[in-house]
């Protein structure tokens, strides 16, 4: 990674509205001091925990291309400190960002974590890997006990990242998350039903 993210995001056009909007100075100090080369922990693991993203291409009519990408949970790999990647699974054949990526390799990815509030911005340069061209690479982007088929691979070289700021970000779970957080009260619940029934046991075997 040979930038930070506000020099590739903050171009002479984003820096004059950020003058002209009193902004300016105090991102010109995040410019100087947020380099970062590589991937840490945190956003390794924040990477690995994802089950989707947003992946935005540019095409040669020099339109944005976003697509949703998604799979299992942990389908977004680390490969190491500084590339991450994925196995294309095959879809509905339009192929669109590949395409894109074809005459430009510039991505950029947004990765939201919903329930709190967390969101990921990279760039990052795209390379396509062919799957019978790298059958090592295949191997670590693999995902064991998830029915899918393979159209080819992506891997990401991150140039710089970002975390974005949690307002606006809507608090959403998915259907296992939900049952997780339940799960302790539902055991409760069935305990207690089953301490009702001894109970009712014992007072009808009195009775009689």
């Amino acid at each position: 990674m040979a930038k930070n993210f506000a020099e590739i995001a903050f171009t002479d056009a984003v820096k004059k509205l950020q003058e002209k909007h009193g902004s300016r100075k105090s991102y010109e100090r995040m410019e100087k001091f947020s380099f970062v080369d590589r991937l840490t922990e945190g956003e390794m693991s924040f990477i690995q925990n994802r089950d989707s993203f947003y992946l935005a291409s540019i095409g040669v009519k020099e339109y944005p291309y976003i697509q949703h990408r998604g799979g299992p949970r942990g389908f977004l790999k680390v490969l190491d400190s500084k590339r991450i990647g994925f196995i294309d699974f095959t879809g509905n054949k339009q192929y669109v960002s590949v395409g894109n990526m074809e005459t430009n390799n510039n991505v950029s990815l947004i990765m939201i974590d919903y329930p709190r509030r967390t969101r990921l911005k990279i760039f990052a340069k795209s390379e396509v890997v062919e799957l019978r061209d790298n059958p090592e690479l295949y191997q670590s982007l693999n995902l064991k006990d998830y029915k899918f088929r393979p159209e080819r691979m992506m891997v990401f070289h991150i140039e710089a990242y970002d975390w974005n700021c949690p307002q606006h970000i809507t608090q959403r779970y998915t259907i296992e998350e939900i049952q997780a957080a339940f799960l302790p009260q539902q055991n409760y619940i069935a305990e207690l039903e089953k301490d009702i029934k001894e109970l009712k046991g014992e007072i009808n075997n009195k009775r009689y």
